[in-house]
């Protein structure tokens, strides 16, 4: 059997798609016992995949439970509760950057579309980050890290908060740093570069997590993941297709540069993993012990249905600043199923209950499989 210490979750990044992990770990959460603590032990999370795990270990003695309250805020969500249109920030960020004054104030300045001023509070509100260091105490929780990308030296640094014997780690372009997970963190994984600002933590200034993330799969490693269950965003081919062949409108590339960071990066770390489980089996013990590698199992859950058609639906929904905004990008009700800039940015209720709905339908139909893979054989 394998001990469920050594089980982990992966959750990647895409904004509002986040949405979607809440219901595959809702259609898990089915067949678990009411009183019982989460089947993963370490927890991996990196934007807005690092606000769901970070709420999983805040309530890791019972899963249900998590589940309840993380269902319970995706379902009912509005943009004003997440972020606010910002372009009179903007537009004084860029004056200053383009006045010669040289003085510390002028390059704090952060240049962001959006002010997340309203995520800061909800977050404050609805997590006590400090029973994760409890719930490690009691056994309920061995890990978890939460991954942003740092501006200066570009480095993916995964802050992690486990037991003592894990020691901090550095190697090529990515750094681990154990600590006591806080908002901060959650903020900086989270910052997606233009949209919201960068976040400071130790005289080195953060960026999203997916935008240096070479290796997603790293940090549970780290953390002794022997098997990782990975709830990720790669979706089926959107039905709505563009019916010409003009260039596409600053939203269009803004939202295919979205897609390329949080999803390129977890396809070449599967294969990597794959090719590194093919390759053990022809080294001695010793070898293997010596390089440090052991054999990962994964199972991946993606999305059955492509988001783009559904958030445009709900364009409407949006606050009538974002849809400014959007428009000023090229991307209106007409437009809006040709970019996914929308579906990262749309959440509201509608939109984020149906994709809870996609993501338990999803974990209902490989019901089965999921259980073979958390039970361990």
């Amino acid at each position: 059997m394998t001990n469920a210490a050594t089980t982990a979750l992966l959750l990647l990044g895409g904004g509002a798609r986040a949405a979607y992990q809440v219901g595959v770990l809702k259609a898990i959460s089915l067949h678990q016992p009411h009183n019982k603590s989460l089947p993963f032990k370490i927890l991996s999370g990196t934007s807005a995949g690092a606000m769901n795990a970070a709420a999983l270990a805040c309530y890791a003695s019972s899963y249900p439970l998590a589940i309840k309250k993380l269902e319970w805020v995706w379902k009912n969500f509005t943009t004003d509760k997440v972020y606010t249109s910002n372009l009179k920030h903007f537009y004084r960020a860029v004056l200053l950057n383009l006045s010669q004054a040289t003085n510390k104030m002028t390059y704090e300045q952060s240049i962001s579309l959006l002010n997340n001023q309203p995520l800061i509070e909800l977050l404050d509100k609805m997590l006590d980050l400090n029973r994760i260091k409890q719930h490690i105490e009691k056994g309920h929780l061995n890990g978890i890290s939460i991954t942003a990308s740092a501006y200066s030296s570009g480095d993916s640094v995964s802050f992690f908060q486990s037991h003592n014997t894990i020691k901090n780690w550095h190697r090529a372009k990515r750094r681990g740093i154990q600590c006591q997970i806080k908002l901060q963190h959650l903020l900086a994984s989270t910052a997606i570069p233009m949209l919201f600002p960068s976040v400071a933590i130790d005289d080195e200034y953060y960026a999203d997590g997916s935008v240096h993330q070479y290796s997603p799969l790293s940090p549970a490693i780290r953390l002794g993941a022997q098997k990782i269950l990975i709830i990720g965003m790669d979706q089926p081919p959107p039905q709505t297709m563009v019916q010409n062949q003009l260039a596409p409108t600053g939203g269009a590339i803004l939202g295919h540069l979205l897609d390329s960071i949080f999803g390129e990066a977890l396809t070449l770390d599967i294969e990597r993993m794959h090719q590194v489980n093919q390759t053990l089996p022809l080294l001695i013990s010793g070898a293997q012990a010596s390089l440090g590698y052991r054999k990962i199992d994964a199972l991946q859950i993606h999305p059955s249905q492509a988001f783009n058609d559904i958030a445009a639906h709900y364009y409407n929904k949006l606050p009538f600043s974002v849809r400014t905004l959007l428009r000023i990008l090229g991307i209106n009700k007409a437009t809006a199923a040709n970019s996914s800039l929308l579906s990262y940015l749309l959440f509201e209720a509608e939109f984020c209950r149906e994709l809870i709905d996609i993501g338990i339908q999803d974990g209902i139909e490989r019901r089965d499989e999921l259980s073979e893979f958390l039970r361990g054989e």
